[in-house]
């Protein structure tokens, strides 16, 4: 088991992981095919395939951000914006689920030493949902917590090993505060809730939790984790760690939407090509060149935007200013809007066929409109908040 001795001794000098940056998005590229392969099953099931999860997890993906102390890669954002984006062009609803296996085993190492060295002592990352939104009643009682409720929007509950529910604490001196806690996927029960008509693959059903107790040691600030100042931000030197949480689940989130209008666009000059090739009876001409021209360029811009904000990100952590983090919570939305009216411009060129249940280029529009429907990509939200922020105007900072 990794002790408190290990860690610190470890930390400082840990070794280079032995798969590269390089490799490990490469990997991602090669998954990408069996992603696109398996979504149609995936979609029937309304949950990822076990082909899938055993693959990501051969792989190596989940490890992406984990401490090199614990086993990890410890490789930043910018690897997993290649990474996750890599899968997305395969399937957006698998990748939401991996990209956000990739993001909570980042939340982990944000806890405190103690339930880290529990958590990695066998293997160097967990599975977990993590439901942001604090629906359940939470009791303070002697050596932690007791936790009851409902949740929705678990994402990778089907396959997890933990469960990051949120939930808000009143503290003794009356200030309520959000907070992550960590319990085993064998303490909650889970109910068929996942009845959607997009992202059906990722099986993000309800979790119900009853009379559960969760040990101090075992929860997360939501504030410092917004801060970039959690016991993880002090435990592991890398800036990693001190990374704002917003950002990094905006990216984890926006990443399927950009990657199926990339594929969407890559789907249409194949639909070109092959209409030209066998002389179909629609005409392939100027118009069709235009659509995909424009398309072509817009979903380079948006991947520019997204590159952009990532280094943006690394650059300043939680050094960012209110304008910056207002900034970057628009450009996510915004670059998820852009993703949804390429793949309708696209799909509006390609013809009836895509509208088959079973048409990649529907599965695209279906998930990437329902991606769109998230919290944090509320477009007019996030200009509001933007333009407030830019004139100087105090704004709430739960979702920034």
């Amino acid at each position: 088991m990794m002790t408190a001795e290990t860690l610190a001794r470890e930390a400082p000098g840990a070794k280079a992981p032995a798969t590269t940056k390089e490799e490990l998005v490469g990997r991602a590229k090669r998954l990408s095919a069996l992603l696109a392969a398996e979504a149609r099953e995936a979609e029937a099931l309304r949950r990822p395939t076990d082909t899938v999860i055993r693959a990501l997890e051969e792989a190596e993906i989940f490890k992406l951000m984990a401490p090199r102390v614990y086993g990890g890669f410890e490789f930043d954002l910018d690897t997993f914006f290649e990474v996750g984006l890599a899968l997305s062009e395969g399937d957006a609803s698998m990748a939401w689920v991996a990209n956000f296996y990739i993001e909570h085993v980042w939340i982990f190492c944000l806890f405190p030493r103690a339930f880290q060295e529990e958590l990695f002592a066998s293997r160097s990352y967990a599975l977990a949902p993590a439901m942001l939104s604090p629906t359940g009643q939470v009791t303070r009682v002697e050596g932690g917590y007791r936790l009851n409720g409902r949740w929705s929007w678990s994402t990778g509950i089907m396959h997890a090993d933990w469960v990051l529910p949120a939930a808000i604490v009143t503290r003794e001196d009356g200030k309520r505060v959000p907070m992550f806690f960590a319990l085993p996927r064998s303490e909650v029960r889970v109910e068929d809730t996942w009845f959607v008509d997009g992202m059906q693959a990722t099986g993000s059903n309800d979790v119900l939790i009853e009379d559960a107790f969760i040990p101090d040691g075992r929860m997360l600030s939501f504030p410092d984790m917004i801060e970039g100042n959690t016991p993880g931000a002090s435990l592991h030197p890398n800036p990693l760690y001190r990374t704002p949480m917003l950002p990094t689940l905006g990216l984890a989130a926006a990443m399927p939407a950009l990657g199926q209008a990339r594929n969407s666009v890559r789907l249409f000059k194949e639909r070109l090509l092959a209409r030209k090739a066998e002389g179909g009876t629609r005409r392939v001409g100027t118009a069709s060149y235009m659509r995909l021209a424009r398309a072509e360029v817009q979903v380079e811009q948006i991947y520019l935007l997204l590159r952009h904000l990532v280094e943006d990100v690394m650059r300043l952590r939680n050094d960012a200013t209110r304008v910056d983090r207002t900034r970057w919570a628009t450009q996510l939305a915004h670059a998820v809007d852009q993703s949804k009216s390429v793949i309708a411009y696209v799909c509006e060129a390609a013809g009836a066929s895509g509208h088959f249940q079973d048409s990649p280029l529907g599965r695209a529009a279906r998930d990437v409109n329902t991606v769109g429907a998230h919290i944090v990509f509320d477009l007019d939200a996030r200009l509001e908040l933007h333009g407030a922020a830019l004139l100087g105007e105090e704004i709430p900072g739960i979702l920034v």
